[in-house]
């Protein structure tokens, strides 16, 4: 089973797409101390394969995903960050949130291109500025919660808490429900 080699996110650059690199210059440098970068293969970027193949809980797993808000002809775009234990409820609160008459995931093909990151890496750290950024409030009581790199051939590990607290986060309770396996 292959391990995690984490360093400080500072010191691994080439690990980070160019919005997460550039994302965490602007950021408070407390909260960028407390991440840190692995590398990984990128044909485990997704989460079930990476935590069977690197040995991690899929309860410190969480997933961003790209969602599209639509009412009329205006479509708003958020991100959303839950637990690899929970499903994120799109129908209702997401599109309660936005304001949508309709919400549903961001083809894979939009996503990359309105982020400038790869799908099965996507991040909340250097979204574009004007989305939300929904974050189910569990993920805070993660001690080191696992999330992309903008990169497939990279993983973040970094305090829930930080995540709650990163530029734009807005914490939901309720945002997704825990799956039953």
């Amino acid at each position: 089973m292959p391990e995690l080699s984490l360093s400080p996110v500072t010191a691994t650059p080439e690990l980070l797409a160019p919005p997460v690199a550039a994302a965490l210059t602007a950021m408070d440098p407390a909260l960028v101390a407390r991440i840190s970068a692995a590398p990984i293969d990128p044909g485990l970027a997704d989460t079930a394969e990476f935590c069977a193949a690197y040995g991690r809980r899929l309860d410190d797993s969480a997933n961003c995903i790209v969602v599209a808000g639509r009412r009329g002809e205006a479509t708003t775009y958020a991100a959303l960050v839950v637990l690899a234990t929970t499903r994120a409820d799109v129908n209702k609160t997401v599109r309660r949130l936005l304001g949508a008459r309709k919400a549903s995931f961001a083809p894979m093909a939009e996503a990359v291109a309105l982020t400038g990151m790869e799908y099965g890496g996507i991040t909340p750290i250097g979204l574009p500025a004007d989305w939300r950024i929904l974050v189910d409030s569990r993920v805070w009581d993660v001690d080191a919660a696992i999330i992309g790199a903008g990169v497939r051939a990279a993983k973040l590990v970094l305090p829930g808490e930080v995540l709650g607290k990163l530029p734009g986060v807005e914490l939901i309770d309720d945002l997704a429900t825990p799956t039953t396996d």
